[in-house]
Formats: C-alpha cells, sequence, structure tokens
C-alpha cells in the first residue's frame, strides 16, 4: 500500500531524507523511529506530497504522490505533529468541513462523525470551540478528522503528544482496529516502547539514511528491545 523508492529529499546543499526505499504492506502498522533532525517529519511530509521528493518515489496505493496528488490523497489520512485547527470552529462544525473536502455525501459524513466523536471520547464538547480544546482533545479531533473519509492509508507523526494515559490506551486500540480492517498505518514516533507494542516492523532512520528496519521477533532477540536498538543505531 505504500512504497517508497529511492527517496531524496535536500535543504541548502544537506540531504534531510537520503536514497529511502521501504514497502508497507496492506494492514500493517510501520513505526520509524530516530533522534531529533533524523529526517522522520520530512519523510513522512514528502508521503503526504506537503514536500516534493528531488528524485525517487512514493506511491500511496496505486497512485504516485506527486503525479497523481488527488488521486493519492482520496485514499489517505493525515495526522501531523502540530495540527492546525480551526479555532473558531465547533468540534462538529470542524467535521463537516473537512468531510465536504473530500466530497465525503451528507449523510455518510453525518453518521461518520457521529460515531467517530464517540469514538475518541469528544461527544460531549461536539459543539463547543476547538479554542478551548485541551492539546489531548486537539489531537483526538484530529484523529476522528483524518478518518472521516474512510481513508485505506494513514500517516501519523507523533501520534501521542498531549494525550494523558487513557487517551494513549484509546488511540492504541484504534490503531489496532484500523490494521486489523485492513489499513495501512506509517508513524514517525519518539515512543520506543510504543512503537515496540504496537508496530509489527519499526525502521530506523539517522541523518536521513533508513539504517535497519527490524521486525517484532528481531526486536525481542536484541537486548535492551528497541530502545538498546536506537542507542545503537542512533550512535
Amino acid at each position: 500500500m505504500i512504497t517508497l523508492d529511492n527517496v531524496d529529499k535536500s535543504f541548502a546543499g544537506l540531504h534531510a531524507v537520503k536514497n529511502l526505499s521501504v514497502t508497507v504492506n496492506k494492514g500493517e502498522i510501520f513505526g520509524l523511529v530516530g533522534p531529533n533532525g533524523a529526517g522522520k517529519t520530512t519523510t513522512i511530509k514528502v508521503m503526504t506530497g506537503l514536500l516534493r521528493p528531488d528524485s525517487g518515489k512514493v506511491s500511496i496505493g496505486r497512485y504516485d504522490i506527486v503525479r497523481e496528488p488527488v488521486k493519492a490523497k482520496t485514499i489517505l489520512g493525515y495526522i501531523p505533529d502540530r495540527a492546525f485547527l480551526y479555532e473558531k470552529l465547533t468540534a462538529r462544525e470542524f467535521l463537516i468541513f473537512t468531510a465536504s473536502l473530500y466530497s465525503v455525501e451528507r449523510s455518510a459524513a453525518t453518521a461518520g462523525m457521529e460515531r467517530l466523536l464517540e469514538l475518541f471520547g469528544i461527544k460531549d464538547v461536539e459543539d463547543e470551540l476547538i479554542e478551548g480544546f485541551s492539546q489531548g482533545m486537539r489531537q483526538r479531533l484530529l484523529f476522528a478528522s483524518a478518518l472521516i473519509h474512510n481513508p485505506e492509508v494513514l500517516l501519523i507523526d507523533e501520534p501521542f503528544m498531549g494525550l494523558d494515559p487513557f487517551g494513549v490506551r484509546m488511540i492504541k486500540g484504534v490503531m489496532r482496529d484500523l490494521s486489523a480492517k485492513g489499513v495501512t498505518i506509517f508513524l514517525a514516533t519518539h515512543s520506543l516502547h510504543i512503537a515496540e507494542e504496537l508496530c509489527h516492523r519499526v525502521g530506523f532512520i539517522n541523518k536521513g539514511e533508513l539504517v535497519a528496519v527490524k521486525n517484532k521477533e528481531e526486536i525481542r532477540g536484541v537486548e535492551g528491545g528497541l530502545e538498546g536498538l536506537f542507542l545503537r543505531l542512533g550512535s
């Protein structure tokens, strides 16, 4: 469902992402970890089409994100590390607006919105202005908006920012359920223990290069688990 083929991206002559190649299968949860400035967010932004790669190819499903960006984005949900939300809208209004961007039919959007508001525990604040939301409530709303069009692929940059333990547990459950239903999830995170718990495979990026990809069994076989691998490969 996701393919990155020799993707390069530089800024002012410095590689942020270098010759990055990886394939993520349908229904897989793939984690990308690495030190600060390693290239995680740049990789996600290239995958969403927010940044254009200098070379290489990114495919979301059967669509090339550069050549067919609109088609690719119809099957893509994106949760950035820093959300932009319209502060003067209510949660309900924001979800209706987001559904309209994806041309979701109104009755389907309404039904989906009700389900998502309940799922993410923000039904009781659906008619309150977003400007009064806590960081955790904003993150829940952001997840709901990313799922309003039933995407086949979900790209997430730091999914647990601002969430309390109840919110983290809920989001983990949602991600597992989506994976079981065939949604492909690519997440960049600093939360090593959560990546180790959730992901079928984890990629290690350092100085823009993907230096290793390990599955659960390989991670468990290493002393210190994912943290041990991270410290070794990130040094």
